[in-house]
C-alpha cells in the first residue's frame, strides 16, 4: 500500500496499478532473499546428507532464519562490499552465528541467484497458468451464448462472408489456447541451475569430497529433488544459459501478442458499435466529451502488451551478448526485465479476463450491419435459384451485374441504402425466387454453429478440466 510518503518519488504501475498482489509479492526482495536463504538450506542439507561435517544444529539455526531479514543491515554490508549476495551471507550469518562457517559452502553467487531466477519464473508460470485457462473459459462461455448470431466477417478489413459471433470467439480463444500449450511445455522444460560452481565445472565441490565425482553427480541431483526439478540443465557456464531467459521472454510476448489481438479486434467492433467491452455506470469516457465510452480496457491492454512484446527482443540479446562462462552485464538487465514481463502479462490476462466475461453485445446492430452486405454476398444463391426456376444464366448473371453497379454507385456516390434485394425482387426475371429463403443469414455461415460446439467440446473442456479453478477466478481491475 502506497503510503502519504511515498508519492514524493516514482513508483512501478505494475504494482501499484495493474498487476496482482500474488505476482508482486513473487518478485518481491522478501521472496527473493528467503528464497536465497532456503537455497543455503538445501545446500548445507544435501551437503551433510552425503558426509560433509555439517551438524542438524547449524541447519536448524538456518531454518529459524528464513524470513527475518535484517533489511538495513544488508544495505551496509553491500555498500561496504558492492555486492549483494556476500552482503546476505554476512547477514545471515550475523543472525546464524553457529552456521556462518558453511553458509554458501562451495558455492558461487549463481547457485543462489540462477536458481532463485528459475524457482520464481516457475512459480510465475504457474500463476499465469490457471489465468490463461480463465480467459479461455470465458471466451468459451461468450462463444457458447453467441453461437447462433451471424455476422459480417472481415478479410483486409473489407467484407468477407458471413460468420457467428461465437465463431469468432472461439478464434480469439484458440490463440490463448496455443499460449497455454507452450506455457506448459516451458514449464516441463524447466530445470534447476543446480550446484555447478564457479564456472560450470563443479571444481569447488569436487574439492570438498575430495576428488569423488560421483559425490558431486550426487549432491547436484539432491540439491535438485529439494527444489523440486525433475534435473539441472546439462552443462552450464557460471550461469545456466541466458537463452532459457530468451524462451519464457518469447512465451510472455507470445500470450501478450494475442491479447494484443483480441482487444484490437474488439476496439474496432467497438467503432462498429457492434460489441464493446464492460463500461461502468459512473465511469468517465473523456474529460472533456461527456458522451464517450471509450474502450479503455482494451486499449489498456494492447499498451501493455506492447511493453512486453518489446521485452523479448533484449532477452535474447542478453544472451547474444554473454561471452565464454559469463559476463556480468546481464544482471541489472535481468532485474528489470523478467519480474516487469511476468507482472505486465499478470496484468494483462487479468484484464482480459474482465473484459471477456463482460463483453456488451448489440445483435440489431449485427444483424443491421451484415445485412447491408449480404445481398452482394447472396446473389450467388439468388442466380442459381433463379436458374433452377426456368430462367437463362447468362442473362440473369447480366441482370444481377448491373443492379449491382447501380447499387454500389448509389451507396458510395450517394451515401443511399442497399436496396439490391429489392431491385431483384422487383426485376421479373426472379419473380420465382424465395428471397426470405435465400437472404437468411444463417444459410450462408457454413459449419460455423457446428464448429462452436467441437471446438468447446474437444478444446476448451478439457482445459476446464485441468484448470478446474478457473471457472470462478475472480479478474477485478483495480483502477
Amino acid at each position: 500500500m502506497t503510503t502519504q510518503s511515498d508519492y514524493s518519488i516514482c513508483d512501478n504501475p505494475l504494482i501499484t496499478r495493474y498487476a496482482s498482489r500474488e505476482m508482486a509479492e513473487l518478485f518481491s526482495p522478501q521472496r527473493r532473499i528467503s528464497t536465497w536463504r532456503r537455497l543455503w538450506i538445501i545446500l548445507a542439507e544435501a551437503e551433510a546428507e552425503l558426509g560433509l561435517p555439517i551438524s542438524q544444529e547449524q541447519i536448524e539455526e538456518m531454518r529459524a532464519h528464513v524470513d527475518d531479514i535484517d533489511w538495513a543491515k544488508a544495505a551496509e554490508y553491500e555498500r561496504r562490499l558492492r555486492h549483494d549476495v556476500m552482503a546476505h551471507v554476512h547477514t545471515f550469518g550475523d543472525a546464524c552465528p553457529k552456521a556462518r562457517p558453511i553458509i554458501h559452502l562451495g558455492a558461487t553467487s549463481c547457485y543462489v541467484t540462477d536458481n532463485t531466477d528459475l524457482l520464481l519464473m516457475r512459480e510465475g508460470l504457474q500463476i499465469l497458468a490457471p489465468r490463461l485457462a480463465a480467459v479461455i473459459d470465458r471466451l468459451g462461455r461468450f462463444a457458447q451464448q453467441y453461437r447462433d448470431l451471424p455476422c459480417l466477417s472481415f478479410t483486409h478489413f473489407q467484407p468477407a462472408q458471413p460468420t457467428t459471433v461465437g465463431r469468432r470467439a472461439c478464434l480469439w480463444a484458440y490463440d490463448f489456447v496455443l499460449d497455454l500449450q507452450e506455457l506448459e511445455y516451458r514449464l516441463s522444460q524447466l530445470r534447476a541451475r543446480g550446484v555447478q560452481g564457479t564456472t560450470g565445472t563443479q571444481a569447488s565441490f569436487l574439492a570438498l569430497f575430495q576428488g569423488d565425482h560421483e559425490k558431486v553427480k550426487r549432491l547436484n541431483k539432491l540439491v535438485c529433488q529439494k527444489m523440486g526439478f525433475p534435473g539441472s540443465y546439462a552443462i552450464t557456464g557460471q550461469t545456466y544459459s541466458r537463452k532459457i531467459d530468451a524462451q519464457i521472454l518469447a512465451l510472455l510476448s507470445q500470450i501478450a501478442d494475442t491479447a494484443h489481438k483480441v482487444a484490437t479486434d474488439i476496439r474496432l467492433l467497438a467503432h462498429r458499435k457492434e460489441i464493446e467491452e464492460p463500461f461502468e455506470k459512473d465511469q468517465v469516457g473523456s474529460s472533456a466529451m461527456p458522451y464517450k465510452r471509450n474502450p479503455m480496457r482494451c486499449e489498456r491492454i494492447c499498451g501493455l502488451a506492447r511493453f512486453v512484446m518489446s521485452l523479448e527482443a533484449n532477452a535474447h540479446m542478453t544472451h547474444a551478448v554473454q561471452w565464454f562462462e559469463r559476463t556480468l552485464d546481464d544482471s541489472a538487465n535481468r532485474r528489470l526485465v523478467i519480474p516487469q514481463a511476468f507482472l505486465a502479462v499478470d496484468a494483462i490476462l487479468i484484464l482480459c479476463c474482465n473484459v471477456f466475461e463482460g463483453l456488451v453485445v448489440y445483435p440489431q446492430v449485427i444483424t443491421k450491419n451484415l445485412r447491408a452486405e449480404l445481398p452482394f454476398m447472396a446473389t450467388e444463391e439468388i442466380l442459381m435459384a433463379a436458374v433452377q426456376a426456368g430462367g437463362d444464366r447468362q442473362d440473369l448473371h447480366e441482370r444481377i451485374r448491373q443492379h449491382s453497379q447501380a447499387v454500389a454507385r448509389v451507396i458510395k456516390e450517394q451515401g443511399g441504402e442497399n436496396d439490391l434485394i429489392e431491385r431483384l425482387r422487383a426485376d421479373p426475371a426472379f419473380a420465382k425466387v424465395n428471397f426470405a429463403e435465400v437472404t437468411d443469414p444463417l444459410r450462408y455461415v457454413g459449419r460455423s454453429r457446428e464448429q462452436v460446439d467441437e471446438f468447446l467440446s474437444e478444446i476448451v473442456e478439457p482445459i476446464r478440466r485441468r484448470y478446474p479453478a478457473c471457472t470462478s477466478m475472480e479478474a477485478d481491475v483495480r483502477v
